[in-house]
């Protein structure tokens, strides 16, 4: 009896060792595709042809972002914020700008006002007094 107890107690701390040092792994391009596909289908109900090429313009979008990140991340240290914004902003313009090609003006603007702000993970800050 003993000797389950202790089990499961090592387990349960490795567990929360391995949480605490990062725990999920990154979604997948695909992944991350996927979920945006699903928001864009639901909200717009746009054609096949549409759906190919939002698909496409993230795609690219996330393949591109991996790369700069892991170029920033290859320098052992982790990069401050405003430098990982800088990367990241020509890829989120060009991938803007596919999506104007593709969208109405107000399917767009939903897309800004609401889709984004929905899927782009958000790190919550440390605990406090919030409003």
């Amino acid at each position: 009896m003993n000797k389950i107890s202790l089990f499961t107690i090592a387990i349960f701390l490795f567990a929360l060792s391995a949480n605490a040092q990062g725990g999920m792994p990154r979604r997948t391009v695909e992944e991350r595709v996927a979920a945006v596909h699903q928001k864009m289908d639901s909200a717009f109900k746009p054609d096949a042809a549409k759906l190919a090429k939002i698909d496409a313009a993230f795609t690219t979008y996330y393949k591109d972002q991996d790369k700069v990140r892991q170029e920033l991340m290859s320098g052992g240290e982790r990069p401050d914020r405003e430098t990982m914004m800088a990367k990241m902003q020509p890829l989120t313009e060009a991938r803007d700008k596919e999506l104007k090609a593709v969208l109405s003006e107000a399917e767009f603007k939903k897309w800004k006002d609401e889709i984004e702000p929905a899927i782009m993970p958000r790190r919550g800050g440390g605990g406090g007094n919030r409003p």
